[in-house]
């Protein structure tokens, strides 16, 4: 007697296999998740250095600022977040694709029948994870300091969403330098020097109309204050305004013009 069972499982696993690119990509990212599991180094720098400024900022300023700890904490938090989630992989992507091209790690992975774009979308997914930590871990520090999230938790998640997108959208201009970059050294100074008036000549710690004319003339042009004041305002319940859209639009010209001459500049380099 014949069998009449169909083989199913086969067929099906193979319609709704990811492409080629997808797969290649995600096991290069499991292995530089693995490289930070062995070096935590750039994640723990990625949560420490926010928290540090977060519980700075919070007794240095919460007299001049807002009057008292529990209403500082309520506006300075969704700034740190923000810095945290951009911190986390600002570093680790751009030093950890210098060291892959200038160890010949880059060379072995040209040689294997994978695609060209796998190293680098592999490293910022695995940079997507590092910013959800990040952020999962500056929210738990927050609330033992006294933040609570006003707008709800559809808000706090849309705020952290923002916050992990606008990291992931930045981090191609690391990418970026870090193909250009002769050595680690170079992307290491090139962040380090960006992140000051990137991340602290905003609305961080102060209100923008509080700020002198200079920096406030920066700060109101700075991609990353547009950022803190959508989500100080989805945490706070209070009206977003332009905030939102400013964020989104953002986000979308640093992706549209970095991970394109971020690639274009990858295929390039021998």
């Amino acid at each position: 007697m014949m069998s009449t069972t169909a083989p199913v499982t086969e067929p099906l696993r193979s319609r709704f296999r990811p492409p080629a690119w997808l797969r290649h990509s995600l096991v290069l990212a499991r292995r530089s998740l693995a490289k930070s599991a062995r070096n935590p180094g750039p994640i723990v720098n990625g949560v420490v250095t926010p928290a540090l400024f977060l519980v700075l900022f919070l007794f240095l300023f919460e007299g001049s600022v807002a009057g008292s700890t529990a209403d500082y904490v309520q506006y300075l938090f969704p700034g740190i977040l923000v810095m945290g989630a951009g911190l986390a992989g600002m570093v680790s992507t751009g030093t950890s694709l210098t060291i892959d091209l200038t160890k010949g790690v880059t060379d072995r992975f040209r040689s294997l029948p994978i695609s060209r774009l796998a190293p680098l979308l592999g490293s910022v997914l695995a940079d997507l994870v590092r910013y959800l930590l990040a952020v999962a871990l500056l929210f738990g520090i927050g609330m033992l300091l006294g933040f609570r999230s006003h707008g709800g938790l559809t808000a706090a998640l849309a705020a952290a969403a923002l916050a992990v997108g606008f990291g992931f959208c930045l981090s191609w201009v690391t990418v970026f330098v870090g193909v250009l970059a002769r050595n680690a050294d170079t992307v290491l100074a090139v962040s380090f020097i960006s992140f000051l008036p990137l991340q602290l000549g905003t609305s961080l710690a102060a209100p923008v109309e509080t700020l002198p004319p200079w920096l406030r003339a920066w700060a109101g042009v700075n991609p990353v204050t547009h950022v803190m004041d959508a989500c100080r305002a989805l945490l706070n319940g209070t009206p977003v305004g332009g905030a939102v859209t400013a964020t989104l639009l953002w986000c979308a010209a640093l992706f549209l013009v970095f991970c394109p001459l971020a690639v274009y500049a990858y295929s390039r380099r021998e």
